[in-house]
């Protein structure tokens, strides 16, 4: 692997790993920096950049997978022995994960070939800021404080919320679901600790397709396995630093400092555009 390429995928990976959990949206930072450093791995190929950017977030669910072990191995313990509270938990993850499915794989042309750039991500993060400042500000109490005990349309509705990320790149998958939680009563950790245990089956689902979808790029170049490699790897630790600040952040602390940084990020990416540093289409 070119040492430049490998210092490239390395700054890619740090920042999936610090922004996929975090809620100021990984697609979003990653388009930017991706043009802002010129990210090519191999071929420059717009094929095998996407496929590194799912490779590297599925790196980021492995951390969550670890940080959350004790709680999915107990999860899984109890469907064995037929525990009925975690037959409930199971069914809500997967009606929360139905709709951005759906709507994913609906939308997914679109999205790509219309939204995915750097001046939608600018207006989304800077909208997304502002969402978060004011749902802060005004979310009800909250009512549901076990993740694991949430009412079925709760939890469906907050898939609904998932769904926004989906479509418009900039959102955030983790903003959308925990501040769509909090609006809806769920306790702030909770809300953050089932929008993180939902994101497992919907970015593992999201990187399979991808994989399966383009896997004669994995072929085509043996560089491609060390440039996801060494991506999956930097994505993976930082994940899970991030994750682990994150949750002792939110113990004491709102999400409103997100907001204000998704503000500035968005003004920063609208400056950048309109002085020609990154393009329209990255």
């Amino acid at each position: 692997m070119d040492p430049v390429d490998a210092v490239k995928t390395v700054v890619m990976g740090v920042v999936e790993g610090i922004t996929e959990f975090l809620p100021i949206s990984s697609t979003g930072h990653l388009i930017v920096t991706g043009e802002l450093i010129g990210f090519e791995a191999g071929p420059a190929r717009k094929e095998f950049r996407d496929l590194f950017e799912v490779v590297i977030q599925l790196g980021a669910i492995l951390a969550i997978v670890v940080l959350y072990r004790t709680r999915l191995l107990q999860l899984c313990k109890d469907l064995a022995r037929g525990d009925a509270a975690a037959r409930g938990f199971l069914l809500n993850l997967l009606v929360a994960f139905i709709p951005a499915a759906v709507v994913g794989l609906a939308a997914h042309k679109f999205v790509e070939a219309h939204l995915m750039n750097s001046a939608t991500v600018a207006a989304v993060l800077a909208l997304g800021g502002l969402a978060i400042i004011l749902v802060e500000r005004r979310h009800p109490e909250p009512n549901l404080m076990d993740m694991q005990r949430l009412p079925l349309r709760t939890a469906f509705l907050i898939g609904c919320f998932q769904c926004l990320a989906v479509v418009l790149p900039g959102t955030s998958r983790s903003a959308a679901t925990i501040l769509g939680g909090m609006l809806l009563g769920v306790e702030r950790k909770a809300a953050t600790d089932f929008s993180f245990i939902l994101a497992i089956p919907m970015m593992v689902a999201a990187t399979g397709y991808k994989l399966f979808k383009e896997r004669a790029v994995l072929s085509a170049n043996h560089d491609h396995i060390a440039v996801l490699a060494l991506g999956f790897v930097v994505s993976f630790v930082v994940a899970w630093a991030a994750v682990a600040w994150l949750l002792r952040y939110i113990a004491s602390h709102t999400f409103t400092a997100f907001g204000w940084y998704r503000i500035g990020a968005g003004l920063v990416i609208a400056a950048l555009l309109v002085a020609g540093l990154i393009s329209f289409k990255d």
